[in-house]
């Protein structure tokens, strides 16, 4: 979702960008808002001396009705107790915006100040006090200026008026006042949205609230509560209690953080760690660069030489991330479950890979979308904040398609948005026990076989690119060609990096405790293509992503989007290779570092979480901001901590007993499969065997 934002927002930028006026034009239109002082005090001063009569605007077509005769009334209060100089009315006109400074610069905003307006309360009678009321003025500055382009984003400019006045009654007021200073032949075109109105007033509870406050309140308890068992009641702490182990935040954190030796053990595959984690901060990194570009931002026009800059390849590729993650997700999972089926001789029980699945996954989900939707409101507010979460609606018609997985074809308005990843990868599981079948049965045949589906998956992607034209540059895309954003969610353009990690688990199992000797020259020529791979996925359109270099054709698009789906999960397989093998030198240095194990299995968590608080930060906001790639990285590190802080309350809340809810299905013996994982130690939060094809869920 925040690609598709802003891939609108520079398109829009684009229009602005273009858009030639001659100097001598531009100065004299643009002296025609010049002289106008702030809007608050032209609106006070104004209207100070008006009586009702005067107010009573010529948009009434009938007979005012008594709510729009109240407001008539507050505002007859609001000008006799400014000519008073009384300082509650003085607030309400301080609290308002003023046309921006740096326009043509992309200064859309003046968010004037928010508190102030909403807590202005002054009492007039024994039942009735005058209260603030904070919405937004839009108006295309463009038809102003003459300027065309700067119509496609509206000024937004904050009011403070009596919160009786609706929406209309605000806009015929701020019209009128309008007309009187700058002219009545002018088209101002100017619109209050009642939606971007607010009070302080909050809206009273409902049902689906009372029931997830309700919930988490009694899954903090019960946490709570085995806690100080744990602690204070529990006399022999050398007997694990199943129960216990599953809602203790001591037992759970111990797992959290235990770091397990991965040198011992050749079935380990210390890497994978390090990968993950460093694909949930690309994630993370790029969501909250996209999402500051939706700020009021005092640049907004630097986001067009921004999206040229070769570090913007990073944010807008990030997509890789994700491929990151069905990578290893393909590789988990046939890795893991062929070496059960080696001990049950074939046998694999797919109903009951499923159900673990479900049950790791699902109730998360579920919490995540009415902690979303439900809690967001209650722990936050701000300007921007007027129709809290922005996939509410989503999640009030389209919930059941997210919780069935199955949101990225049966809906174009997805709750959670970034849940589109779940759906995927849940698709690819269904089907994997077919493959790990037909692997076991038929062995390189059955290989053979899904390096064909890959091929075949791949043209798939190549030929919908060429027939429906579609193009993933900023430039060439605008508002009406959004079918690219389904493309991005379809299950087969993100089922060959799963695919390749699904094989490569294969060739691992094949050749498990195996060492193979590879010379200088070989070792050295795998790391150059491997580095020559990712970096032409990165920057290979950094060239044709300038404003003025030639577009790409279509061909030329498709090969890249269809050949780096391959080029990148196949660098990841030299790099696992590498370090499990000894070649990785300073890579798996870094990558297999134990430090990486905590973060790992939080990582499920990070990725359901993170778009809360980036969402919270970025319409929380009183003042506009700053848009550079240093601003960006600070409020980066911001969201992050507090998204791991957030990630580490919901996993002992929430996830953690869950998946403890799970272990307590199984039998007390260990199973095959859960022998394995605590030999291979390949298992994230090392409880459960199948919490290891649950924590690497996340994506972009």
């Amino acid at each position: 979702m925040a690609r598709v934002i802003t891939i609108l927002l520079l398109s829009g930028l684009l229009l602005i960008g273009a858009s030639e006026l001659k100097e001598t034009e531009l100065l004299k239109q643009y002296q025609r808002l010049k002289h106008l002082r702030p809007l608050g005090v032209e609106f006070a001063e104004h209207f100070q001396n008006v009586s009702v009569r005067d107010l009573d605007l010529d948009f009434y077509t009938e007979l005012p009705k008594e709510n729009q005769l109240l407001c008539l009334a507050d505002m007859a209060v609001l000008m006799q107790s400014l000519a008073a100089g009384n300082y509650w009315a003085i607030k309400m006109i301080d609290a308002w915006g003023s046309i921006p400074s740096g326009l043509l610069y992309g200064n859309f905003y003046d968010l004037g100040n928010y508190d102030e307006c909403l807590k202005i309360s002054q009492q007039i009678t024994s039942d009735h006090s005058v209260q603030g009321k904070y919405c937004f003025i839009s108006a295309p500055i463009g038809g102003l200026l003459s300027i065309p382009a700067l119509n496609a984003k509206p000024v937004n400019i904050a009011t403070c008026f009596p919160a009786s006045c609706s929406a209309a009654q605000m806009e015929g007021f701020v019209e009128k006042l309008l007309q009187q200073l700058i002219g009545s032949n002018s088209s101002t075109s100017l619109s209050i949205n009642e939606a971007s109105c607010q009070t302080i007033d909050s809206k009273p509870w409902d049902g689906l609230t009372i029931f997830t406050v309700v919930v988490l309140s009694l899954m903090v308890s019960v946490v709570t509560f085995f806690t100080l068992y744990d602690y204070f009641l529990r006399k022999n702490q050398d007997e694990p209690s199943a129960l216990i182990q599953a809602f203790s935040i001591r037992s759970n954190s111990r797992a959290l953080f235990r770091i397990v030796e991965t040198k011992s053990n050749p079935n380990v595959i210390g890497c994978l760690h390090g990968i993950r984690c460093m694909s949930i901060i690309w994630v993370v990194f790029s969501h909250v660069n996209l999402y500051f570009t939706t700020m009021p931002n005092i640049n907004f026009v630097h986001a067009i030489s921004w999206a040229e800059q070769p570090y913007s390849n990073i944010v807008l590729h990030g997509v890789f991330s994700v491929d990151s993650f069905f990578f290893l997700g393909g590789l988990l999972v046939s890795m893991i479950a062929l070496r059960s089926m080696d001990k049950t001789k074939g046998k694999l029980n797919a109903p009951l890979m499923y159900l673990h699945r479900l049950i790791r996954i699902l109730p998360v989900l579920a919490m995540a979308i009415l902690i979303y939707m439900k809690i967001m409101p209650l722990v936050s507010g701000g300007p921007l904040f007027y129709n809290g979460f922005s996939g509410k609606d989503n999640c009030e018609k389209n919930w059941f398609w997210t919780l069935l997985f199955i949101q990225n074809y049966a809906t174009n308005n997805s709750c959670l948005s970034h849940s589109w990843y779940l759906a995927v990868d849940m698709q690819l599981y269904i089907i994997s026990p077919l493959l790990l079948i037909a692997l076991y049965k038929w062995g390189k045949k059955a290989a053979a076989g899904i390096v064909l589906l890959i091929i075949l998956l791949s043209g798939c992607l190549f030929a919908t690119m060429m027939i429906n034209n579609f193009s993933f540059l900023v430039k060439n895309t605008t508002g009406s060609n959004m079918a690219n954003h389904m493309l991005y969610q379809a299950t087969h353009r993100h089922a060959a990096p799963w695919l390749i990690g699904f094989l490569f688990g294969y060739f691992l199992h094949l050749n498990r405790g195996r060492k193979f000797q590879l010379n200088w020259l070989a070792v050295w020529s795998g790391w150059a293509i491997c580095l020559a791979l990712l970096g032409t996925s990165l920057f290979a359109l950094y060239p044709a992503a300038k404003w003025s270099a030639p577009a790409l054709s279509t061909l030329e698009e498709s090969l890249y989007y269809t050949l780096t789906r391959l080029a990148w999960p196949i660098s990841l397989c030299w790099i696992v290779f590498a370090c499990m093998q000894g070649y990785g030198g300073l890579a798996n240095s870094f990558l297999s570092s134990p430090l990486w194990q905590p973060l790992s299995r939080l990582s499920y968590s990070v990725y359901i979480w993170h778009m809360f608080i980036v969402e919270i930060n970025c319409k929380n906001s009183r003042t506009s901001t700053y848009f550079s790639d240093y601003t960006a990285m600070l409020k980066f590190w911001s969201d992050f901590g507090f998204t791991v802080m957030l990630s580490y309350f919901f996993y002992l809340t929430i996830e953690a007993p869950l998946g403890g809810f799970d272990s307590l299905l199984k039998p007390k013996k260990k199973s095959t499969l859960q022998n394995h994982i605590a030999a291979s130690n390949i298992e994230p939060a090392e409880k459960n065997p199948d919490q290891i094809l649950v924590a690497i869920r996340k994506p972009d």
